[in-house]
């Protein structure tokens, strides 16, 4: 620790636009990664789950089922499973309406990683120029004391490398943090996609082994 407090000192002012990035950074890869693989449930299981309710008529244990589960895709069925006793464009509806408030639930935030990493990479570069300028004005300096030359010398060009290196390591994590969790999010988006389609199709074919007597009665 004691290090990476030198070098930030090292770094200079520019350090500190690189420490707030870093900051946004990492919290926000922290809370999207406990958002997203929280929403995570297994898809097979769910739907083979879902199918046994189903064909056996039982839509109530179904709908108790998707509130256990408590995640986006178990929510986005259950807006339909109780519409099960409407017509189908109603229950295709509701599920459509369910999607549209999950969806974005699941991918917000995470593009900023991109731009925070940008950002920490620019704030690097910056820091990297003003300690060069620092040191090309000590070399050139005619009011520089030439005693001082190859303090001030050293001192800008610590600035600079230590800059940069910080900006390149945030802006490195936050560029597989992106990759990470856009890939889980999509990939969590294809199984809602998937599954929501799945179990419509379910209940549109087994209409007549549907037993609604435990859900809500008809608007």
């Amino acid at each position: 620790m004691a290090s990476i407090w030198k070098h930030f000192k090292d770094g200079g002012w520019g350090m500190y636009p690189i420490l707030f990035w870093s900051i946004l950074t990492v919290g926000i890869i922290i809370e999207r990664s406990l958002y997203i693989y929280g929403s995570a449930i297994n898809k097979e299981v769910f739907l083979a789950t879902m199918q046994k309710c189903i064909l056996a008529g039982d839509v109530a244990k179904a709908v108790k089922m998707c509130s256990a589960a408590n995640a986006p895709l178990s929510r986005i069925v259950q807006a339909g499973l109780v519409k099960v006793n409407r017509p189908d464009e109603e229950v295709q509806a509701a599920m459509d309406e369910a999607a549209l408030r999950e969806i974005p639930r699941i991918s917000k935030r995470t593009g900023y990683l991109a731009l925070l990493a940008n950002l920490a990479m620019l704030s690097g570069l910056l820091g990297t120029v003003s300690g060069l300028i620092t040191s090309f004005g000590a070399v050139s300096g005619e009011s520089v004391d030439p005693s001082q030359k190859a303090r001030i010398l050293a001192e800008g060009i610590s600035e600079a490398m230590n800059c940069t290196a910080f900006g390149l390591i945030v802006a490195i994590i936050g560029l597989i943090g992106f990759a990470i969790l856009n890939g889980k999010t999509q990939a969590l988006e294809d199984d809602i996609n998937e599954a929501s389609v799945q179990v419509l199709n379910l209940v549109v074919t087994n209409r007549q082994r549907v037993n609604t007597s435990g859900l809500p009665a008809a608007a």
